[in-house]
């Protein structure tokens, strides 16, 4: 653009200075954008995909597509120069399989990705930061490994697997107690690309909050009767919404999310377990109706046959709400618990258990807890979450929390509720049901009506469990 020109004309024209300028600034700016450097590439490979992040001089204009037979994905950036080794790329574990890159059209970027799978990419530009400059994301998603479900069918669902065929009145041979581990499902914070807080000797939130992640899961799988399963197991991201499908996925019966607090002064010190907000709760709920409103079955009761074809939205929400209530009460309980524990090995920052609207908190059905470990912005609590030492005795306090609960309150099914049950069995009046017992059988042995007996327990069918104990009635 020939600035004197431009001005020159439009004084022809009678515009005023004030106009003039204005007029001269909006062509400056609708002009062509700056040249853009690419600094560096980065690459980050999750399980379900792969990030590709782009560091840039300034921002860039991107067009992102997929080619067929062989399977490519292409990224064109306008205006750039390449200025760093694509060669120098680790694409371990991911899609990827080479990058080729070259120059189209005279001044753009084009970079080629040879695939080793079909991807679903997505790509968006993030604006600077304290940590880095410009950025181009570019999201590779391997189809069929993160499909989102709602988690009331998947109770549903689980409900329907676990249901027996009926057998005649009191002849359902007891099926053998499965003894199943209570899955704890322990979230990371951060990774990849998002390094979470940095501390003032260097420490990055994301690799000490793995390194405690790694360290509670040995804990927890040491444990008879407990599993855990990593959200993330390495240096990638993982989304908020998608931390928790990952959780339901695994069939999770609590999810605890680690990470390490900061502020902009380094005194704060301290550890701190926040729930869900009664408030966050509300707004889940709204979001879980609003998404499944034209959905047949949105709850399955107590025994997966709750039909809500015929009812209408508000019982839809009462339904989802108490389900919400019920997991923030036992996320609150085992919240207390931990806290309980944290405060012998660090010193908390609140004495309670508080309350937020973080976004993996927000399943409805797993109780979970965020945990921050300590002020990462403190300089002594940065050596302190450093240390292999400290980070086993957050993982044990934490886990004692959890392990506290689930003893006095272990879910159905679970080698934790048998060996309850077990002790139980000793007691006169009740008996533990044996293999091969029936509860036709058992009522005969007792003299007791078959009626008074399945009443006394609140039985409606007729499928018993080994190990399971029942309350024998006075006839």
């Amino acid at each position: 653009m020939n600035v004197i020109a431009t001005i020159s004309g439009l004084m022809r024209r009678g515009l005023t200075p004030s106009v003039l300028l204005l007029a001269t600034l909006c062509g400056m700016l609708s002009g062509p954008t700056m040249a853009a450097d690419v600094d560096n590439m980065r690459l980050w490979a999750a399980p379900d995909h792969a990030r590709l992040v782009f560091d840039l001089s300034s921002s860039v204009d991107a067009d992102v597509f997929t080619l067929d037979n062989p399977d490519r994905l292409v990224i064109d950036l306008k205006d750039s120069t390449l200025k760093t080794e694509s060669e120098a790329l680790n694409l371990e574990g991911s899609a990827i399989t080479s990058v080729r890159t070259g120059v189209r059209s005279g001044n753009d970027l084009r970079v080629v990705l040879d695939l080793g799978r079909r991807v679903e990419p997505r790509h968006f530009s993030l604006s600077p930061n304290d940590q880095y400059g410009h950025r181009l994301v570019v999201d590779l998603e391997y189809p069929g490994e993160s499909a989102v479900e709602d988690p009331i069918e998947d109770m549903i669902r689980a409900q329907q697997d676990d249901a027996q065929p009926a057998a005649p009145t009191g002849q359902a041979k007891a099926a053998p107690h499965p003894k199943r581990d209570i899955i704890v499902a322990v979230d990371a914070g951060h990774g990849g690309e998002d390094p979470g807080a940095m501390g003032s000797n260097g420490t990055r939130e994301k690799d000490v909050v793995l390194d405690i992640a790694r360290s509670l899961k040995r804990i927890i799988d040491a444990e008879p009767g407990f599993r855990a399963v990593l959200i993330r197991d390495g240096d990638y991201y993982v989304g908020l919404r998608e931390r928790t499908r990952i959780a339901r996925e695994q069939k999770s019966d609590f999810f605890v999310s680690i990470h390490a607090d900061a502020f902009t002064s380094s005194r704060p010190k301290g550890s701190s377990v926040f729930a869900l907000s009664q408030r966050g709760a509300t707004s889940e709920t709204a979001k879980w109706l609003a998404n499944s409103e034209n959905r047949a079955d949105l709850i399955g009761g107590v025994d997966g046959n709750l039909s809500l074809r015929d009812k209408d939205e508000v019982l839809r929400g009462v339904l989802l709400d108490l389900t919400m209530t019920a997991t923030l009460n036992d996320s609150l309980a085992i919240g207390g618990q931990v806290l309980d524990r944290l405060k012998r090995v660090n010193p908390l920052h609140k004495p309670r258990v508080e309350q937020a609207g973080f976004v993996v908190l927000k399943s409805p059905d797993i109780p979970s807890l965020l945990i921050e470990t300590g002020f990462i912005s403190n300089p002594q609590e940065e050596r302190r979450l450093k240390d292999p030492s400290h980070q086993r005795g957050l993982a044990q306090a934490i886990f004692s929390g959890i392990e506290a609960h689930f003893t006095r309150n272990p879910p159905p099914g679970s080698l934790l509720a048998w060996q309850r049950d077990q002790g139980r069995g000793q007691a006169s009046n009740e008996y533990r049901i044996q293999p091969g017992d029936t509860l036709s059988e058992i009522a005969a042995r007792h003299q007791v009506p078959l009626a008074m007996l399945k009443q006394a327990n609140e039985i409606n069918g007729d499928n018993i469990r080994v190990g399971q104990v029942l309350r024998i009635p006075r006839s």
